[in-house]
C-alpha cells in the first residue's frame, strides 16, 4: 500500500501599506499633552478609531519615559499601533512594535493632531490601500493628480487623497473630513474638516462656497472653528498658509 502524502495548505501572508496619523510629541510631554487635549476638546473624535503611529525620533528619553507616554495617549483614547524612530534599548513587550520607512501621506502636526503619514507594515508583496469612503473619479493621470468627489461628504466619513487635490460638488458636514496633499475645492459649505498640503506642500489652498468649519489645515498648520475669524463664517471663502500662520480671505 502506498503512502498518500497530504500537503496542508499554507497559510498566506501579505504585506499591506495603511494610513495612519503619525503623532511627533516634544518634550516635556505635561505640555505636549496638554496641547493634544486642547485639539481633543476642540474637535470631538479626532482621534476615535484611527490608527496612530508615535513617532519619537529624536527625543533624549529612557523606555519609563516612552512606557509612560504611550499609557497617557491610552487614556485619553489615542490607540498607538507602532513605535517609529525609537532605540531598539527603548522598546520590550510591553510597547508597541518598532515600524520604520513610514512614507510622508497626510501632514497635520499637532493640530489636526494630525501629521499623517503612512504607515508602512509590509513584508513580502505589498499592496496599497487607500481609505476611501467615497466614490472618486479621477481627472488626470499626466497632471498633478486630483479627484472629484460627485456627492456629498456626510457625517462620519473620510476622504483621504494625499496624492494631490480634491475637489467636492456638495458640501462637508459636521464630522466629516477631507485629507489632500494639494489644495481642496468645496463647492458647498465646509462643516466639517479639511486639511490641505499634508505632504508638506505649503502652497496648497483650501477653498470653500460656504465655511462653518470644526477645523482647518495646511502643511500642518490648523485653526479650529474657535479660533477662525467670525466674520468670515458663512461666506465663500479662500485660505492659505503664509509663513507659519493661516489666512483667510473672501472670494469674489
Amino acid at each position: 500500500m502506498n503512502d498518500v502524502l497530504t500537503e496542508s495548505r499554507p497559510i498566506r501572508l501579505k504585506g499591506r501599506s495603511f494610513l495612519a496619523l503619525a503623532l511627533t510629541p516634544e518634550l516635556p510631554f505635561e505640555d505636549w499633552l496638554r496641547r493634544l487635549d486642547d485639539l481633543a476638546s476642540r474637535s470631538a473624535g479626532f482621534f476615535l478609531r484611527r490608527p496612530v503611529v508615535l513617532d519619537v525620533d529624536g527625543l533624549d528619553i529612557d523606555r519609563q519615559q516612552l512606557r509612560d507616554l504611550v499609557s497617557q495617549l491610552t487614556a485619553r483614547n489615542v490607540r498607538i499601533m507602532g513605535i517609529e524612530g525609537a532605540r531598539q534599548s527603548l522598546l520590550g513587550a510591553d510597547l508597541p512594535p518598532a515600524m520604520n520607512d513610514g512614507r510622508p501621506a497626510a501632514d497635520f502636526e499637532a493640530k489636526m493632531a494630525e501629521q499623517a503619514e503612512r504607515a508602512d507594515v509590509s513584508e513580502g508583496e505589498t499592496e496599497t490601500e487607500t481609505e476611501t469612503v467615497i466614490t472618486a473619479e479621477p481627472i488626470s493621470a499626466k497632471a498633478t493628480p486630483s479627484i472629484v468627489v460627485t456627492q456629498p461628504v456626510r457625517s462620519g466619513q473620510s476622504l483621504f487623497f494625499p496624492e494631490g487635490d480634491v475637489t467636492v460638488i456638495g458640501s462637508v458636514a459636521s464630522g466629516a473630513e477631507v485629507v489632500a496633499g494639494g489644495s481642496i475645492h468645496i463647492y458647498g459649505a465646509l462643516r466639517g474638516r479639511a486639511m490641505a498640503g499634508t505632504t508638506g506642500n505649503a502652497s496648497a489652498r483650501i477653498f470653500c462656497r460656504k465655511l462653518e468649519a470644526e477645523l482647518i489645515a495646511i502643511d500642518g498648520f490648523y485653526k479650529t472653528a474657535d479660533d477662525m475669524e467670525q466674520n468670515l463664517r458663512g461666506k465663500a471663502v479662500q485660505i492659505w498658509l503664509d509663513g507659519e500662520a493661516l489666512k483667510a480671505g473672501t472670494l469674489g
